[in-house]
Parts: structure tokens; C-alpha cells; sequence
């Protein structure tokens, strides 16, 4: 499986045929991203929250595309409400199956709205594609609980945000970094506006210092393969 990072907290996973965007905040919206709307042709868009820096592009990729949509179930509204056909409407604890894998939303400590104002539930994204598992944790605070995912699954690699302001630092990160469990992490949601600037190289330091997991750096329009 491929995993393109295409900036802030939005990633591409690609195995065969099977393309989930996660997260869609594209160029022309997103100061950092390499790729806009019209450039990217998922199967799948997965979304975590509401925030417009995880939504801004989502409603124009999957009408476009046709993209099964999958989101919490007012978040889901939502996405059925600005005219997206194809969508699946979890509540946490959910899994939603696939062609070659399936989805599970579970807590993330956070707030949402939608872009229209209502409020929801934000998550973390539980994503099993081509044999490998990818926990995807949104934008989240510490919380012990982090560790619960990986009493179910064996997480491959952990995409989490170290950005701190909005969403955990790369002190708290470290923490998540052993709970989770993850044999690899990929950090995100950092050096995307000033709030948020951090220094990836010292959270990998860190995080493979204290931790068994291997943090790997990516800039936007990087791609790893696991």
C-alpha cells in the first residue's frame, strides 16, 4: 500500500484500484497542499470531522467522482445534504466494509461542526486496506484510551497530528506514540499556519527514543510505502 501525504491531515492510501482520500483540504483551500480538487480521483473519501480544514473539499471530490463518502452520521447528513449520492453514516464503533477492507470510526477527543454549523461528533479512522492497518487518530487530544486499537488491531502505521494549539503537541504525541502502539508513525497537522508550527525531526527523536514505533517525516507530495 501506498500512502501519499498530500498535506496538513490529508492523506491518500492506495492499493490496486482502491484510492481513499481521507480528509480532503486541497490546494486552492490548503496553503501547503501540492494537488487540487480536479487532480486527485478517489474510490473512497473518509472524513474525520467537520472542521473546513478536513471538509473543504469534500463535497466537490465525490460528486465529481462518485467517491463513496464515509463520515459519522451528521457529518453524513450533511454530505447528503449538498447533493453527495454515495455516502455511509457510522456513529462511532461503526466499520463500514469495502472492496478489499473496511473503516471503523472510533473516539477522538476534539470538537466539529459541519461547515453549515451543526454540530457533531469528531473520530479516528481505523482503516484496513490490502492486509495492512492504518489508524488515522483526526485531530485529537491525549487520552489514554488511544490504546485501545491496538487491543483489536495490529496498526501498521499511525498518521497523528502533532501540531499542538488545535490538536496534541509532539510531547503529547509521544505518549499517543507508545499507546497506540503503531510500528510506524507518520506525524501531520504541524507547519500548516503559524499556530501550529513545530519541529518534526525532535518529535521522531523522541518518539524513537521512549517508543518501540519508527517515525518517518514526510513533506507534502511525499509518498511511503508499507
Amino acid at each position: 500500500m501506498d500512502i501519499n501525504f498530500i498535506g496538513h491531515a490529508t492523506f491518500e492510501l492506495v492499493e490496486g484500484d482502491t484510492r481513499i482520500l481521507i480528509d480532503p483540504f486541497l490546494k486552492g483551500n490548503s496553503p501547503v497542499a501540492q494537488v487540487g480538487a480536479d487532480a486527485v480521483n478517489p474510490t473512497h473519501v473518509f472524513l474525520t470531522h467537520g472542521h473546513a480544514d478536513h471538509t473543504a473539499d469534500a463535497v466537490d471530490v465525490a460528486k465529481r467522482t462518485g467517491a463513496q463518502c464515509v463520515a459519522i452520521v451528521e457529518l453524513a447528513g450533511w454530505l447528503g445534504d449538498n447533493g453527495v449520492e454515495n455516502v455511509a453514516d457510522p456513529n462511532l464503533g461503526g466499520t463500514v466494509e469495502f472492496d478489499g477492507g473496511w473503516v471503523r470510526l472510533v473516539p477522538a477527543w476534539h470538537t466539529s461542526t459541519t461547515p453549515g454549523g451543526t454540530v457533531n461528533t469528531p473520530a479516528g479512522l481505523v482503516v484496513n486496506l490490502g492486509g495492512k492497518t492504518v489508524y488515522h487518530l483526526g485531530d485529537t487530544g491525549l487520552f489514554s484510551d488511544l490504546q485501545l486499537v491496538k487491543q483489536r488491531d495490529d496498526v501498521d502505521v499511525a498518521l497523528m497530528c502533532i501540531g499542538g494549539h488545535y490538536t496534541m503537541d509532539p510531547v503529547d504525541g509521544a505518549v499517543a506514540a507508545d499507546l497506540v502502539g503503531a510500528k510506524q508513525v507518520i506525524p501531520c497537522h504541524y507547519n500548516t499556519f503559524p499556530p501550529i508550527e513545530q519541529d518534526a525531526q525532535k518529535f521522531k527523536s523522541d518518539v524513537e527514543s521512549k517508543t518501540s514505533s519508527e517515525v518517518v517525516v514526510l513533506e507534502p507530495g511525499d509518498t511511503h510505502s508499507v
